[in-house]
């Protein structure tokens, strides 16, 4: 019997990881965090909008 392979789920689990990682250098405050998550509504918000006309 083959044991699993697990590279897949370690190669997500490592890019998830860095991906936050990355996430938390780029905002690094709270603030900071507010500002981003507050520009990506208002782009979803903008193209919404753009879709409608």
């Amino acid at each position: 019997m083959r044991k699993p392979i697990l590279l897949p789920s370690a190669a997500l689990a490592s890019g998830a990881l860095a991906l936050a990682a990355l996430t938390l250098a780029a905002c690094n405050t709270v603030a900071g965090i507010g500002r981003d998550v507050s520009a990506a509504g208002h782009a979803v918000t903008s193209t919404a909008n753009d879709a409608r006309k």
